[in-house]
């Protein structure tokens, strides 16, 4: 989030820089949560994972919903872990992990930092470096996040909370299908500031509640079907229907996940252009210009700045 940007009419983006927050999407999760309170809770908020975390917009609001200065709050067992495969500036009171959240070695050193306990709330903000197309960006993004449920299954104590950005699109029932085999509910929901115009929405997954009978377990060698083979949701499968062409299941049941906006019609719309002599944003700061809250941690014109400071880049003649 830099000090000029195409998006700097965009009210959530300047917020963003005047509220201290890395990225505008930290307003997702708070919308999410003035919904579903599932960070409100600061007993039941002691073990946190955000996954992909990357530039970090999502951990400074945990961290801030987690560590109060209040004395009637014990701040000294909660733990906040961010993972990420890029690299992350801190951020107070969060232990950043640069790693892979697909390999072995990433959950046992998430479960080392947390004593062997289980996390009481697991989040995840990732998404690939969109196409246009949608079907390949959509089916990239479910990799994505069946990969941080893998993870998730493993670390979540029960009864936790799963919150993780989706792609909608055609076939994204069979994944609400699949998450509430774990899950006692599965809400689809669209915060006022993501964008009307993108495909992004939240799956907010309660009640984390798996079969009995089965014990997931990490492995970098085995597949997201082989990982939750003994699970109920292991047995969903693809057809044809005549119709549509839309996923059937083999007990002929299918999942529509409950779909809300959240933010309410107070907030402020991202799709809309405010002036400011608009009433609306008279408790807003003075129209300057304002710095980027985090530099870029490894930007890739790094090297080249640095050759041209020392005179090492020319051009080719």
């Amino acid at each position: 989030m830099g000090k000029s940007s195409k998006d700097k009419r965009d009210l959530y983006y300047r917020k963003a820089k005047e509220e201290g927050y890395r990225a505008r999407s930290a307003y997702k999760l708070l919308q999410l949560n003035e919904e579903f309170h599932f960070l409100d809770n600061e007993d039941n908020l002691k073990k946190v994972v955000d996954l992909c975390a990357a530039p970090g917009s999502w951990s400074q609001v945990l961290s801030r919903k987690m560590f109060t200065e209040s004395k009637e709050v014990d701040n000294k067992n909660k733990k906040l872990i961010a993972v990420d495969l890029q690299p992350m500036s801190p951020i107070d009171n969060v232990i950043t992990l640069q790693a892979d959240i697909t390999h072995p070695k990433t959950l046992a050193r998430i479960l080392e930092i947390f004593g062997n306990e289980k996390a009481d709330f697991v989040c995840s903000d990732g998404a690939p470096d969109v196409t246009g197309l949608h079907d390949l960006d959509e089916y990239v993004q479910q990799q994505l996040i069946m990969s941080a449920l893998q993870l998730t299954t493993c670390i979540l104590k029960q009864n936790g909370t799963f919150v993780a950005k989706i792609f909608r699109g055609r076939d994204i029932d069979m994944l609400y299908s699949q998450l509430g085999y774990l899950f006692d509910r599965v809400v689809c929901a669209k915060p006022r500031s993501s964008r009307g115009t993108s495909l992004e929405a939240f799956i907010v997954c309660l009640g984390y509640n798996p079969p009995s009978n089965w014990e997931p377990k990490l492995d970098i060698n085995k597949s997201i079907e082989e990982f939750f083979n003994g699970c109920k949701m292991s047995q969903l499968s693809l057809s044809d229907d005549n119709d549509n062409k839309l996923p059937q299941w083999k007990d002929g049941q299918r999942e529509i996940a409950k779909f809300m906006s959240c933010g309410g019609l107070q907030s402020f719309d991202s799709d809309a252009t405010y002036h400011y002599d608009d009433e609306i944003l008279s408790n807003l700061k003075d129209k300057l210009s304002l710095d980027p809250v985090q530099s870029p941690t490894n930007p890739p014109y790094k090297k080249a700045l640095e050759l041209k400071r020392s005179g090492k880049l020319t051009r080719a003649v």
